[in-house]
């Protein structure tokens, strides 16, 4: 059968049905049978009931699983939780999944190989990458988007980081394979590290940040120390200049607060483990000082604390 015909029958589970998760859910149901599973019933009645629409574009129908037990029979599997949310989604797969079923991460800061690995076991084919596609929930299985982005994957297995690329290239997204991932996530984190944190904090949409002097004097302090850290562990990033690098992604979500910001206001677990304190971690190991994002760290702890 030709590969065309076999990936348009894939059967593509997504683990969140936030905005994310809905901007891809619904490009990829041009092809594929896709399963939404999401922790809040409300949302999963919301998107059996009206499908899932992004923009002012017609509704697509998806399947929804309302037990993780619905998904096992995924032959490709992407995560849309969030970062600390990871190892509690995917530990009803364990075991459960076909061995060669891979597990496609694009969410936010550095950790999720090995909350995967930690559910799933060791040798789960594991494909991280990156994306610059940003959106906003408008209501349950409803996103607004911000332009065109452009998602970047890589793993060990070379012909399944091509397949996952291609079947997002031919679902109307844009996607590339990297050889190497590393820089890109590490790109990703010099970016989230100094707009995510800071956005919560000052409870601001990103693009305020660049409109204040010592909000954005701070934000490039914080994307300094991470591409300090980065540099210190041989890693190349995808860009020369880091401050110029996060303007240019706060410009193209200039209106959208911080997904931070909302773990604040709702009470949900931040990823400030995994962003900031990434930094944080990674730069003790290698010997270089990182006081403000350790800083952002503590004012996050401390407001969630403290709310």
């Amino acid at each position: 059968m030709p590969e065309a015909a076999v990936l348009s029958k894939s059967k593509v589970g997504i683990i969140g049905a936030g905005a994310m998760g809905t901007l891809f859910g619904y490009h990829l149901a041009v092809l594929c049978d896709v399963t939404m599973l999401d922790a809040n019933p409300d949302v999963i009645a919301a998107v059996e009931r009206k499908g899932l629409a992004i923009d002012d574009q017609p509704a697509r129908r998806v399947a929804v699983a309302r037990r993780p037990q619905e998904l096992y029979g995924s032959q490709i599997l992407f995560l849309f939780v969030k970062a600390v949310d990871t190892l509690h989604a995917l530990r009803p797969f364990a075991g459960e999944l076909d061995p060669v079923t891979p597990i496609v991460s694009l969410q936010n800061g550095i950790g999720n190989e090995d909350a995967i690995r930690t559910a799933l076991g060791g040798a789960v084919p594991v494909i991280l990458g990156v994306t610059t596609e940003s959106a906003v929930t408008v209501s349950p299985g409803r996103s607004r988007t911000s332009g065109r982005g452009n998602t970047v994957v890589g793993s060990a297995s070379p012909a399944s980081s091509r397949m996952v690329a291609d079947l997002l290239n031919r679902s109307g997204l844009q996607a590339a394979v990297a050889y190497d991932i590393r820089p890109h996530l590490w790109g990703k984190l010099v970016a989230n590290c100094a707009i995510n944190a800071l956005s919560a904090i000052l409870n601001c949409d990103a693009g305020k940040i660049l409109k204040d002097p010592s909000a954005a004097r701070l934000a490039e302090l914080l994307a300094e120390e991470a591409a300090a850290v980065a540099a210190a562990m041989k890693i190349n990033l995808p860009f020369v200049n880091p401050w110029q690098y996060v303007a240019d992604v706060i410009a193209v979500g200039a209106d959208a607060p911080s997904s931070m910001a909302f773990d604040l206001a709702s009470g949900h677990p931040s990823e400030i483990d995994h962003i900031n304190g990434a930094v944080v971690a990674f730069g003790h190991r290698a010997g270089v000082p990182t006081p403000y994002n350790d800083a952002m760290v503590r004012l996050v702890k401390a407001r969630a604390a403290l709310r």
